[in-house]
């Protein structure tokens, strides 16, 4: 595996035994999140919001303006800008590397031309515009797995096998990405835990985790905070899930994830501060 991930402005060391994952701090420009949608919506709360972050010792904010809960209909192209471009501007000279999370290539063209680091594409840039928008950029890339859309990914869903299944569209996904020009250090891989995933599904996929690192030779990045799986798992509501969500985050961190991207980042950063010190 690369030692370093490339992301924009900023290259993260990523080989040393001795580094923590990176923490992607999760900024939603939404009224309908699943945990914090409307909780920063007007640019003031989310440059609060952010600003907190950056003191609380994040590495990436990740800024969303389309909520991709289950059962969410699509956002329009215009409106999703509205959202996000006033934040990117605001934020690009703070110091810390600007994700954007969409799937649509025309808000990764305008978002990379403001400035932004990484996009991090839900749909696993399925689509040549996706690739085309980012191909001749330095940004990084997240290639996650979704089956389906949100509107209905959790309808019913089912796999022939779920690690081969996610792997084998990794690997799709992935050689595209290269095939255009891509380069490898550029990229890391999300296996999209309840994009279209039963909790069984899930758990198979969690523990699969080192395995699908090792086989794609990709970092990779992992998003359990506050989600459905963890309700299922401890029996708590979405705002009472920070224990079991800090239990996965540095169980995925014991797995070799070298990003996790969370709603709570002073917390998850004094997590592994001790679970790194608790190592050596």
């Amino acid at each position: 595996m690369n030692e370093n991930f490339q992301c924009g402005r900023y290259r993260f060391p990523l080989g040393n035994d001795d580094c923590k994952p990176l923490v992607m701090g999760i900024l939603n420009i939404t009224p309908d999140s699943f945990s914090d949608g409307g909780n920063f919506f007007d640019l003031d709360s989310a440059l609060s919001r952010a600003e907190q972050m950056i003191e609380d010792g994040v590495d990436i904010i990740d800024i969303g303006g389309e909520s991709s809960r289950p059962g969410s209909q699509p956002l329009p192209l215009d409106e999703e800008l509205r959202r996000v471009m006033p934040l990117i501007f605001a934020l690009r000279d703070c110091g810390k590397a600007l994700s954007i999370d969409t799937y649509k290539p025309e808000v990764m063209r305008e978002a990379i031309l403001a400035g932004v680091d990484m996009i991090n594409d839900i749909q696993g840039f399925r689509s040549p515009e996706a690739i085309a928008a980012v191909a001749e950029s330095d940004v990084g890339l997240c290639v996650m797995h979704m089956q389906n859309m949100p509107v209905n990914m959790q309808s019913a869903p089912a796999y022939t096998d779920v690690l081969s299944d996610v792997r084998a569209f990794l690997s799709f996904r992935v050689q595209d990405l290269l095939n255009a020009g891509v380069p490898r250090q550029n990229i890391c891989i999300d296996p999209g835990f309840g994009f279209g995933k039963t909790l069984v599904h899930n758990v198979a996929l969690f523990k699969d985790l080192p395995k699908m690192g090792r086989e794609l030779d990709l970092p990779v990045l992992v998003g359990l905070s506050r989600k459905t799986m963890i309700g299922e798992l401890t029996g708590r509501a979405t705002e009472k899930r920070l224990a079991g969500s800090l239990a996965a985050a540095l169980s995925a961190a014991n797995m070799g994830a070298k990003i996790l991207r969370v709603h709570d980042v002073a917390e998850t950063v004094d997590a592994l501060k001790v679970w790194r010190a608790m190592l050596v």
